[in-house]
């Protein structure tokens, strides 16, 4: 009997090479821990399935071990590159072990370069969490059949991208990849955006023309929205998933469908089978291999890593970039995001136009992806109306870029209870933290003077009382003072 080739263990301190080593053998795995400078020798005795490597990995230590897939437990995941192939997370998961494994046995076998695969999915499926993990590896094992592949998901959770991700890295990449909105095309149209028509087959048929499922040949066709196609194109296409074939709209030359099928849907499919409305032998023919999307609230863990990636996308675009503060960070992180990665793209694109180049701190959030206070701390949400939302985010757009100037009452200019300075000390000022200061106590006597109402007192400075609730939510303050 063959023995097994061995994991080794390199650059990992003791207590968790220990534990790695015992996971490893409780699935099955020879496991040695192996010194750096011993590595080579030890290769050069036993090729290994993988190496698991501890410290920082050189493009050159890669490039010296061009023939072993490693491991490592830090990195940034979308610089994963030739044979580093993926980052082993601690405590282990023993779904994201397996699957990793997997990674390097498929590494030793040439004729897949999943390695290559993996790579890609990567950089398209942006994540590091464990659904994303199993949606990469799900692809991959999908992705050189011919099985039609029904997506599952929100709105917003990015289902094109997988469906992309699937034919990118199939047999059929070098073909064309041709997307279709169900929904979104009449019901009328349908049938010849999907399958073409003929010269004269309707009013306004002039010449003849190819539909998606002729676009398509040779590659993959992407019914995005398939809950949404009218039950008489249901029975057409149930037809063309089954013999391959199909006719243009007012023609009688059958055509060969050489494509792939990938579906989509933001749909219950059973509850709409349930109700009539979608045929049980269709569903059954599109969902020989389903994969769903999870939503982003269910990943929120991604957050940061989509920021970066949907932020380097956005950079070109708007000749600008930006940062977020930890607390910023930590306030979207709580978000339920009903939009998904769509809602989080927009606010992000929103944000680069209104505070390009800067660093984006939790005030500079929207008033609903605002869930700190300006300690950090979780305060309790407050639902606004979309008409509350609008006018409190006028205010502050006016406050920032307001056409009437601030000018000071002279009276005012000096007032040492405020500490606030009408002239420049000589050894200077941080005239933000003053502001600031001076806001506070303003807002203070407001409050204070009219027995914490908070509407009084906003009606004494003036703003609105949505605009006040917030700032007191900056500042820490309650009604109180």
């Amino acid at each position: 009997m063959q023995q097994r080739a061995p994991v080794y263990l390199v650059g990992i301190e003791p207590k968790q090479s220990e534990t790695i080593k015992t996971v490893l053998q409780f699935v099955g795995e020879q496991c040695e821990v192996v010194e750096s400078d011993r590595l080579l020798n030890s290769v050069n005795d036993c090729k290994p399935l993988a190496v698991i490597y501890g410290g920082s990995i050189s493009a050159t230590l890669l490039k010296n071990f061009s023939t072993v897939p490693f491991l490592t437990l830090s990195g940034v995941e979308s610089e994963l590159k030739d044979n580093h192939l993926g980052l082993l997370t601690l405590p282990i998961v023993y779904e994201q072990l397996t699957q990793l494994l997997h990674y390097c046995q498929s590494f030793h076998n040439p004729g897949k370069k999943l390695q290559k695969a993996n790579s890609y999915l990567t950089k398209s499926l942006v994540g590091r969490g464990l659904r994303i993990q199993e949606i990469r590896y799900l692809i991959e094992q999908v992705s050189d059949s011919k099985a039609n592949v029904l997506i599952l998901g929100e709105s917003g959770t990015g289902k094109e991208v997988v469906a992309r991700a699937i034919h990118e890295v199939s047999l059929r990449k070098k073909g064309p990849f041709v997307p279709i909105n169900c929904g979104a095309i009449p019901a009328e149209l349908l049938e010849s955006e999907l399958f073409g028509h003929e010269k004269g087959a309707f009013t306004g048929a002039f010449s003849a023309r190819k539909g998606r499922f002729e676009l398509a040949a040779g590659g993959t066709i992407f019914l995005d929205e398939i809950g949404d196609m009218p039950m008489p194109m249901q029975v057409k296409l149930l037809r063309v998933l089954q013999e391959r074939t199909f006719e243009r709209v007012g023609g009688t030359k059958t055509l060969q469908a050489d494509v792939r099928v990938v579906a989509a849907t933001h749909r219950n499919l059973e509850d709409l089978i349930e109700k009539g409305f979608f045929r049980e032998d269709l569903y059954y023919r599109l969902n020989v291999f389903p994969i769903e999307k999870p939503a982003l609230r269910e990943r929120q863990e991604d957050i940061p890593l989509l920021l970066q990636e949907l932020l380097s996308r956005l950079e070109g675009e708007h000749k600008a970039t930006l940062r977020f503060t930890q607390r910023a960070l930590d306030s979207l992180m709580q978000h339920s995001w009903p939009g998904n990665v769509r809602e989080l793209s927009n606010l992000l694109e929103r944000l680069l136009i209104l505070h390009a180049n800067k660093i984006v701190d939790l005030g500079d959030l929207p008033i609903k992806y605002r869930y700190l206070d300006a300690q950090g701390e979780a305060v309790e949400k407050i639902q606004y109306s979309e008409e509350e939302e609008s006018l409190a985010e006028r205010d502050a757009l006016c406050g920032m870029f307001g056409d009437a100037p601030i000018v000071a009452d002279e009276s005012e200019a000096f007032d040492e209870s405020l500490g606030f300075l009408g002239h420049l000390p000589t050894e200077g000022m941080n005239l933000k933290d003053k502001i600031t200061e001076f806001e506070i106590e303003m807002i203070r006597q407001a409050l204070d003077s009219q027995d914490g109402v908070v509407s009084h007192a906003a009606e004494l400075l003036s703003m609105r009382r949505t605009t006040l609730v917030e700032k007191m939510k900056k500042y820490g303050l309650n009604k109180d003072g």
